[in-house]
């Protein structure tokens, strides 16, 4: 038996046909399971139990056999000093806390359906889609609300860790970010490493020379070989040269970079020459994307204006995703630093205006019948997709706890007779 059907068996609250008892005797009345924890530390945060009369307000921590509290290593954890309440399918030994208590235990007893419910766990995916096909509204506008401020909160939380390894510099971390998402998923590695070896107070030290910056950069990215036009490369060569010795540069590994299955306007070392020239813009690169309040000129910032020198433009849908994962994400985040509201609803307004991704997550949730009117709506869903359905939070989920709680329950009959035990072991 899966633990994991343990978990769902307690929030389901699939024993409350059956008396339960502590080990020892005592009758244990659950009048509240708690709140389930998918990180470390007990199953469920604070329940209300009923045991022998008096009532704890602690948490619970599950296992299939008792003895797993020990192999667990529990005992020496004081997270654990606070369960109130051990539930377990077999109680074949006694468990104390870190300082020496012990922890009262209960066998639990439930309807005997433990293939039905097994199967129902293996399958909850179909089941919560077929449910939302017949049902779309189930995937409330307050869940998709609270899905895209989570991610968002994430999101700036991710920004805070690499501000701390940039000496808290917005330029420095959003110049890294952005990097990173001109690598469009399949070079995003590379070209964050990129970034990270190349600083941007290199590269504003000749902003005014667009050849010096491509060559800075492709060179470092062991891409200088792959410009086709002779003349400019053997230009390159000699303008890194003389860039690598004066700022000590170390270049990535050049084999990190992929190309299979992928358009001759989006290889990478078109798109280094592409982000090279929005370094070329202007010196102030986090301002000028973060205090832009309209579309437009945040858009704007994206034009490259000259299609025909090899580099190219990049596309609508390349620039919005870039917004979506870069500007967006850094608006909320330094609205959130200097504690301006306005500035992070202004990010979330981007979204509401932008397009909905198309990515074969989105495509799946479309195929259920789900509205996904913009990007607000796609980011909501890849991340109840990433962080829920992936990771089988269903218990979290406002769909998934609404399947769960409405499924029909069958009259138990195996374990009726079951008689409580007198006494721990």
């Amino acid at each position: 038996m899966p633990e994991l059907l343990l978990h769902y068996i307690w929030m389901r609250k699939a024993f409350l046909a059956f008396p339960q008892y502590t080990t020892d005797g005592r009758a244990v009345e659950v009048i509240n399971v708690g709140t389930y924890n998918t990180d470390a530390g007990p199953d469920f945060f604070a329940a209300t139990i009923r045991i022998g009369g008096v009532v704890w307000t602690g948490n619970v921590e599950m296992h299939i056999r008792a003895s797993d509290w020990y192999r667990h290593r529990h005992q020496a954890d004081k997270r654990y000093d606070s369960v109130v309440l051990h539930v377990v399918c077999k109680a074949d030994k006694q468990v104390f806390a870190s300082d020496g208590h012990p922890i009262a235990q209960c066998e639990l007893r439930f309807a005997d359906t433990e293939s039905e419910l097994h199967a129902f766990l293996t399958h909850r995916q179909e089941m919560c889609s077929t449910s939302l096909r017949n049902n779309p509204l189930l995937l409330t506008e307050h869940w998709r609300q609270a899905l895209l401020i989570d991610r968002l909160n994430r999101k700036a939380d991710d920004i805070r860790m690499l501000l701390s390894l940039t000496r808290n510099s917005w330029d420095e971390s959003f110049y890294i970010t952005l990097a990173h998402n001109f690598g469009f998923h399949t070079n995003g590695l590379p070209f964050e490493m990129l970034a990270k070896q190349t600083p941007l107070a290199f590269m504003r030290k000749h902003r005014q020379s667009r050849l010096q910056l491509e060559a800075m950069l492709l060179g470092q990215a062991q891409l200088i070989s792959k410009v086709r036009d002779d003349e400019y490369r053997g230009l390159l060569e000699r303008e890194y040269d003389f860039l690598r010795n004066k700022f000590s540069l170390v270049p990535i590994d050049g084999s990190m970079w992929k190309y299979l299955r992928m358009r001759p306007q989006n290889f990478p070392e078109v798109r280094v020459r592409q982000f090279a020239r929005i370094i070329e813009k202007s010196e102030n690169l986090f301002s000028r994307f973060i205090m832009a309040d309209d579309l437009k000129e945040i858009r704007r910032e994206f034009d490259l204006d000259e299609p025909n020198d090899g580099v190219g433009r990049l596309g609508k849908s390349s620039v919005e995703l870039l917004i979506i994962n870069s500007v967006v994400p850094y608006k909320y985040a330094y609205g959130q630093f200097v504690g301006n509201e306005q500035m992070k609803q202004a990010a979330v307004e981007f979204l509401n205006r932008l397009p909905a991704e198309k990515n074969h997550i989105i495509d799946d949730w479309c195929d259920l019948g789900l509205r996904i009117d913009n990007a607000a709506d796609s980011q909501a869903l890849l991340h109840l997709t990433q962080n829920y359905c992936i990771t089988n939070r269903c218990f979290d989920c406002e769909v998934g706890y609404h399947i769960f709680t409405q499924m029909p329950s069958e009259v138990p009959t195996a374990n009726v007779d079951k008689q409580h035990p007198d006494s721990s072991d």
